[in-house]
């Protein structure tokens, strides 16, 4: 029965506790909430002080009249009594005694009062043997000795709270009264006491029906703050939560949502202002996004317009390149730079025309689950010649185990060339690192030079279109200042990411991160991408690198606890 009693006493506690858990998030998310549930409470705080107040100030003035009445009354009847006493004429013991019960008797009859009592005073003459009369022996007690005191010293009429035993069907009850004491002089004996009891139950029964009234009618004031407080709210609120609902349809490019405007109010004008917010934020879009077609379209036209005459060209540079042996050698070399010219400005064309693509949002990716590593040797393969002749060596450092990707191998060749050809360019002939990680959601893959680096400003500006750290570098290896952009613009197209790091005289590095199928996030990076400053206990095979022990990155290093 115990266990039982404490299983549903443990259910209780959990529903008060996920109802609290609720009532604590309607609270942080709705407005609408905090506004009544203040409302209701500050209108109970305001009905329960207001109620409290007029009931104990009706409650004194109940009291106070009634108490008053029945001091007059004491008063009245008090003189009444000693007039009979004194008019008595009496000679026994007998005598005061049969008149004693009937002037109590006349008191209690037609007076209202719950009972009268004749106390014998203690300093009265014990040879008296008076029987003290009252209309009801049991009221007896209620006279304490505190009153008796008062009465005693005081020939004026004192008064004090009593509460008045009574029966009903229910059981015994307790009512509220006044015991009212003074003083009178019997014939033949010394002074004896004289108490009046008066009921106040009527009072008590008008103060409790007022006070069933002001819980009546605080009960329906704070049912009409409620209904108002749900009113108000939803005459402010509603509005403001169709702005909030547009704002984010219009957010998610629906220019064309609209408020509607009802009235002349403040919400009125509100919506009238998030209209025309709306209509001139819908007219820059559509220009700025016809002006970004037009410049798409003019890129792509352009491109397009000039491989004809591109084509040309090459035929006649092909042409002469053929014949440079017949030319003088200020000729040859102007066929020479002829040639490699018309190669960069294809290359440009080509980078301008996937840039177009990128913008216009039409490139589209061929995925297939590939190896990672069978993806950076092609691209070793390929490059590696180019990193001979400026003097650098590759290392490459992968995981024994497959690093399968769902990737579309053409654009992340490209990216991972593009930047094996800056670290080689920018190498200045010193080795270059090449690193492979994975996890159970991403793989990246890290390019490492140790060159002349770049400052964390350069860094964040490294993916812009033309943009150069050095403007007065030229290019040794070629290349069009779009491929960083390009690389971007691939490894997003992936989901992934692409990062830059870098330090004057220490070099940068490059990561470029890639989830292994789409819709997975990035939540941790396989590899890092700033080197650590320290040289590992024990250095990896192939990591011996003359530029000193800045240049070993950590391949289990979080990108957190690593310098940008």
């Amino acid at each position: 029965m115990t266990g039982t009693r404490q299983g549903a006493t443990r259910r209780l506690w959990r529903s008060v506790r996920l109802a609290l858990r609720r009532f604590a998030g309607l609270w942080r998310t709705s407005l609408r909430v905090r506004v009544m549930t203040t409302t209701v409470a500050v209108g109970i705080i305001a009905v329960g002080i207001l109620g409290a107040a007029l009931s104990a100030q009706v409650r004194d003035g109940l009291f106070e009249d009634r108490r008053d009445q029945a001091l007059a009354d004491a008063a009245v009847r008090a003189e009444r009594a000693q007039m009979r006493f004194d008019s008595a004429t009496v000679s026994s013991s007998q005598e005061v005694q049969h008149a004693a019960n009937d002037v109590v008797q006349s008191l209690y009859e037609g007076t209202g009062t719950v009972g009268v009592l004749l106390l014998r005073s203690p300093d009265s003459d014990p040879s008296t043997d008076l029987l003290l009369p009252a209309t009801d022996t049991s009221l007896a007690r209620l006279i304490s000795e505190e009153l008796r005191e008062q009465v005693r010293e005081d020939s004026f009429q004192q008064w004090q709270s009593v509460s008045i035993p009574g029966a009903t069907a229910d059981g015994p009850t307790q009512s509220p009264g006044i015991a009212v004491g003074s003083t009178i002089t019997l014939p033949l004996v010394d002074e004896h006491e004289l108490y009046f009891i008066y009921s106040m139950e009527s009072e008590a029964q008008t103060l409790a029906m007022l006070q069933q009234v002001l819980v009546v009618g605080g009960a329906v004031l704070l049912l009409l703050l409620v209904a108002m407080a749900w009113y108000l709210a939803r005459q402010v609120l509603d509005p403001v939560r169709e702005a909030a609902q547009s704002a984010g349809r219009l957010a998610g490019g629906h220019l064309t949502e609209r408020m509607p405007v009802r009235g002349r109010d403040e919400l009125a004008v509100l919506g009238s202002t998030f209209n025309n917010m709306a209509t001139n934020l819908q007219d820059q879009i559509e220009r700025l996004a016809e002006l970004s077609l037009m410049q798409q379209r003019f890129v792509t036209d352009v491109s397009h317009e000039l491989r004809t005459p591109l084509t040309t060209i090459r035929m006649a540079a092909e042409v002469l390149h053929q014949s440079k042996d017949e030319f003088d050698p200020s000729q040859a070399r102007s066929v020479e730079l002829l040639a490699t010219q018309v190669d960069r400005f294809e290359a440009l064309l080509a980078d301008l025309l996937e840039i177009s693509r990128f913008d216009a949002g039409s490139a589209v990716l061929e995925v297939e689950a590939t190896d990672m590593r069978t993806v950076l040797e092609r691209v070793v393969e390929l490059t590696e010649p180019l990193a001979e002749g400026q003097g650098s060596q590759l290392r490459i450092e992968v995981p024994e185990s497959e690093c399968v990707v769902a990737l579309d191998s053409r654009r992340v060749e490209r990216v991972l060339r593009n930047l094996l050809v800056n670290a080689i360019e920018h190498g200045e002939g010193r080795p270059i690192d090449l690193y492979v990680g994975a996890n159970q959601t991403a793989v990246s893959v890290v390019v490492r030079d140790h060159g002349i680096g770049m400052t964390a400003p350069e860094a964040e500006r490294v993916f812009d279109r033309f943009w150069r750290a050095d403007p007065a570098r030229t290019r040794t290896l070629g290349g069009t200042g779009l491929g960083l952009a390009i690389a971007l613009e691939d490894a997003r197209l992936h989901g992934g990411t692409l990062e830059a790091w870098g330090s004057p005289g220490e070099g940068a590095s490059f990561r470029l991160t890639l989830p292994r199928r789409a819709g997975l996030t990035i939540t941790d990076h396989p590899v890092s991408l700033a080197p650590v400053r320290q040289l590992p206990a024990n250095p990896p095979h192939g990591h011996d690198d003359p530029a000193g022990p800045t240049a070993v990155p950590d391949l289990h290093l979080s990108d957190a606890e690593t310098p940008r």
